[in-house]
């Protein structure tokens, strides 16, 4: 019991005397959550420039001007003249559209020669060019309706019957989830998680990797190295803990950018615990596998860069080739997105989460195996390295015990062995 407090003890500090880790774990987190959510806070894209073009100059023509400037989704760039060449104004003026109405407009509009309205879109950008092609179609659809039942009750007709003349039928669309549209609901809680597995895997490289390169097993692991499970425990405990206080920020933060909670809290808190526990574990086994906190470290984020591209959140997992599926589904984040989008975004019951957690739950046990066998062996390699039997790991641990104990009587902070 003396010699798990003591590696308790040394496994905090370690801890808290790693400048880096603490500013990995906490700082950069904290920086991640406030910019992101600065960055995404209006939560629509509004006032995009649009190019318009007005050739006719006639009252129906400024009609439709009008229509375009009174829509508050894009900023009307009004031009009286077609600028050569246009696709270099395109991009000096970032326009996502460029309108353009062409000359005889109103007149070929009461002939019944239906005018062609020219609308070139800016697809460099495609969040941009979806908003302002939806504004508009949306402008110009309700320009047109209007104008095809005016044009009916010119000939007599009725307000009410020439709109089912127009418009046989009537189709209700309804928004199910994030109703608003906004983009920070979307991307904020899944950018969250994404952070909190790069700080986790970041932490988790140095653990063994150090470890090894210090050669501190045979002093300070001496007669529990044969419980591998138990040092696995010891060495991720500070992350599981630590975690919780990124965790509760990132909540304190959703307060503040108006996040919607989670239907189900204790759900939540299952389902981000199991995916804590699985990047920690992917993160043992690296750690273990690669006797280099450097080389660790960045085979992990080979892993862990491309891990919200792939997971199917924003791209869909069906049209990826079946290898990157393959690939997806051994990251952790890719479960726990989508319990994220059911949870936050759509607001779903909870055995919709099941499978993910059984997901999530399958990937922790496989990578805890893993590392569990992969610290078994190199433990084992290491103790027979330098020759070391049991007697000489208890000798090893009471002369570290006595030296910590005699350190603390003299009212001394214990340094590292």
């Amino acid at each position: 019991m003396k010699q798990l407090r003591y590696l308790l003890k040394r496994e905090f500090r370690l801890f808290f005397t790693n400048k880096t880790m603490l500013s990995v774990f906490f700082i950069a987190p904290a920086f991640y959550a406030l910019l992101i959510g600065f960055t995404y806070k209006n939560g629509k894209v509004e006032n995009i420039p649009v190019i318009l073009i007005n050739h006719d100059k006639t009252p129906l023509s400024d009609q439709v001007t009008q229509m375009f400037e009174d829509n508050h989704t894009i900023k009307v760039l009004n031009y009286i003249d077609e600028p050569a060449p246009l696709k270099d104004e395109v991009i000096k003026t970032e326009a996502a559209a460029v309108v353009i109405i062409p000359e005889r407009f109103e007149a070929l509009m009461l002939q019944k020669k239906y005018p062609e309205i020219t609308v070139y879109v800016n697809t460099s950008n495609v969040l941009t060019a979806n908003f302002a092609t939806k504004a508009i179609q949306q402008i110009l659809g309700t320009f047109s309706a209007g104008a095809e039942i005016k044009a009916l009750q010119r000939k007599g007709m009725n307000a009410e019957i020439a709109k089912t003349q127009y418009e046989p039928f009537k189709a209700n669309y309804i928004t199910l989830f994030n109703t608003t549209s906004n983009y920070l609901i979307f991307m904020w809680p899944a950018m969250m998680a994404v952070v909190l597995q790069q700080v986790i895997l970041m932490a988790m490289a140095v653990t063994f990797a150090e470890e090894f390169k210090r050669d501190s097993f045979k002093r300070d692991f001496a007669g529990k190295h044969k419980y591998a499970i138990l040092v696995m425990a010891i060495k991720c405990l500070p992350v599981w803990v630590f975690a919780n206080f990124n965790i509760l920020f990132f909540y304190l933060c959703s307060l503040y950018f108006k996040i919607p909670s989670p239907v189900n809290v204790p759900n939540f808190f299952l389902l981000t615990a199991i995916f804590v526990v699985a990047s920690t574990n992917l993160g043992v086994l690296f750690s273990i596998l690669v006797p280099d906190a450097l080389k660790a470290t960045q085979y992990l984020m080979v892993i862990a860069s491309p891990a919200f591209i792939v997971s199917g959140f924003t791209w869909p997992t069906s049209a990826m080739p079946q290898f990157v599926q393959y690939f997806n589904s051994i990251i952790p984040l890719t479960p726990y997105l989508e319990t994220l989008k059911i949870m936050v975004v759509e607001r779903g019951s909870d055995y919709l989460t099941q499978k993910y957690f059984i997901h999530l739950l399958i990937l922790a046990l496989a990578y805890f195996v893993l590392g569990w066998i992969a610290l078994k062996i190199k433990i084992n390699s290491l103790y027979k390295k330098y020759h070391i039997s049991e007697n000489d790991e208890s000798d090893d641990f009471e002369e570290i015990t006595e030296s910590e104990i005699n350190l603390n009587e003299n009212g001394s902070t214990p340094q590292e062995i």
